[in-house]
């Protein structure tokens, strides 16, 4: 890898936010609309509570350490470098992978590259204490690039390593292995998480070397896989990460304008909250929409899970519905949907989560057309139900109805998605003749999966359609409206 600072120095892209606010977002991202996130690691293997595990199974008074102790016994003889042995991927196969996601209809696919716990899931240079020399002895990111790409998806990855310095803080509050130097490549500095300014023992920043350690980490993600998208994580948007954050801005952005055309290989910073400055990356939600549509394409990240991101038993699984529903709403808003799933340690995807990733698919045969490639049209639809804005809000909207319908455009042609079924007639109320948003007269109307004319009339009430007595497959329903 070369150093930071000559790739950064040539430029077209610097190290300032006004250099990159030149940043323009890819075309074959503003199209793919769909992706998979993929929450795989050592937190697999106790698969208990959450992929949160490794931190809590050191904070005393938590349901993870009561379970821990009772299971494994005291964090000093059994701590979290102990599940390592037991996360083989013995049955990782990611050419399978690659193939359900292909079927999923997914055009991106995002695994977590590096989560808080410190285990990098890659063949890094930097450490011992990864994928590729230690557990599986693989390279998990490798195999799956290669493989995806190979199946014509677009290759990614996320780091969530930002809050790896105070990750394992419990484990200096009583005798444990994280308290052991011979373990700090895994657990870090396992500094005392920032509190308030009033606490005097609560660093309020992790130190440069850290922070060097995390850039340098980063860039080695971008030179060794070329990913297209990079995700973070949430930690960054601290005033102590913006100096490197638009280091590696520079330097992941020049290094993509290498790659090949800029609206096919282009890249994208997938960030949260205010880590970067509007209009350097495409901003990201998690577990959250939003109530109207944004200029700037944007990302909600979800998962297939309530309960966890990373792989546990007893998921409380959303419904394939609501999350076929969710996708129409946030491309319907200028967004993209990354869905996240949660392997087994061996490296084998749940049949509960390859199923609902074929449904999707099977949807998106159908469908597709009104989802790909599409643009926000006028208004984002209509209907009683609202959706509530902001992160953490994936479960708070109540179900969709037949009542409501999602706009998208490509070209001169509109697509209205029904959320649900209306029964025999569908109106809709943005396309009366009194709604002042058509420009042109309606020439025909189309229910994608139905071969047969449907029949309607507009009047000063709306857009009345006349639906067949079959629906041509389950959950939304697309109607293609073209103009005279």
């Amino acid at each position: 890898m070369e150093t930071i600072q000559p790739v950064t120095a040539k430029g077209p892209f610097q190290p300032n936010w006004e250099s990159l606010k030149a940043y323009t977002i890819p075309t074959w991202y503003e199209d793919a609309k769909f992706g998979i996130f993929i929450h795989w690691g050592i937190y697999s293997v106790p698969a208990f509570g959450s992929e949160w595990y490794p931190r809590n199974m050191y904070q005393q008074g938590t349901r993870e350490f009561a379970h821990h102790v009772a299971t494994y016994g005291p964090q000093t003889e059994f701590g979290y470098k102990d599940f390592i042995p037991q996360f083989t991927a013995a049955k990782f196969d990611p050419t399978a992978w690659a193939a359900l996601f292909k079927e999923s209809g997914a055009k991106f696919v995002v695994p977590v590259a590096e989560h808080h716990d410190g285990f990098p899931m890659y063949a890094t240079d930097r450490t011992d204490w990864c994928a590729s020399k230690m557990g599986p002895k693989r390279d998990v990111i490798g195999e799956l690039a290669g493989a995806v790409r190979e199946a014509g998806m677009i290759f990614g990855v996320s780091s969530h390593r930002a809050e790896n310095w105070f990750y394992f803080d419990g484990g200096r509050e009583f005798p444990s292995d994280v308290q052991d130097p011979k373990n700090a490549g895994l657990y870090g500095l396992a500094q005392p998480k920032p509190k308030n300014q009033d606490d005097p023992h609560a660093p309020e920043r992790p130190d440069d070397t850290y922070l060097n350690d995390w850039l340098e980490r980063t860039c080695e993600l971008v030179d060794k896989y070329q990913p297209q998208i990079i995700w973070f994580d949430w930690w960054i948007q601290h005033d102590c990460f913006k100096p490197y954050l638009q280091k590696f801005g520079a330097y992941y952005y020049n290094r993509a304008a290498q790659w090949g055309p800029w609206e096919t290989s282009g890249p994208a910073i997938n960030y949260k909250y205010d880590a970067f400055a509007e209009g350097t990356g495409v901003f990201d939600i998690e577990r959250g929409q939003l109530s109207g549509i944004r200029e700037q394409l944007w990302q909600n990240d979800t998962s297939v899970s309530k309960s966890s991101w990373g792989y546990t038993e007893n998921q409380q699984y959303k419904t394939v519905d609501s999350l076929i529903d969710d996708l129409v709403d946030i491309v319907s808003k200028n967004g993209a949907l990354l869905l996240n799933i949660g392997p087994r340690p061996d490296g084998t995807i749940p049949d509960e989560e390859q199923r609902m990733l074929r449904e999707i698919g099977q949807w998106l045969s159908v469908n597709g057309e009104a989802i790909y490639g599409t643009r926000p049209w006028k208004i984002f639809g209509e209907g009683p139900t609202e959706v509530v804005e902001g992160a953490f809000t994936d479960t708070k909207r109540a179900t969709f109805t037949g009542e409501d319908v999602r706009f998208t455009a490509k070209g001169d042609t509109l697509y209205a998605t029904l959320l649900g079924w209306p029964g025999e007639k569908a109106v809709i109320r943005s396309l009366g003749v009194a709604s002042g948003l058509l420009d042109k007269e309606i020439a025909d109307i189309c229910l994608l999966g139905h071969d047969a004319p449907l029949a309607w009339s507009q009047d000063a009430d709306g857009l009345n359609i006349t639906l067949p007595t079959t629906k041509p497959c389950d959950h939304a329903f697309s109607l293609k409206v073209t103009f005279g």
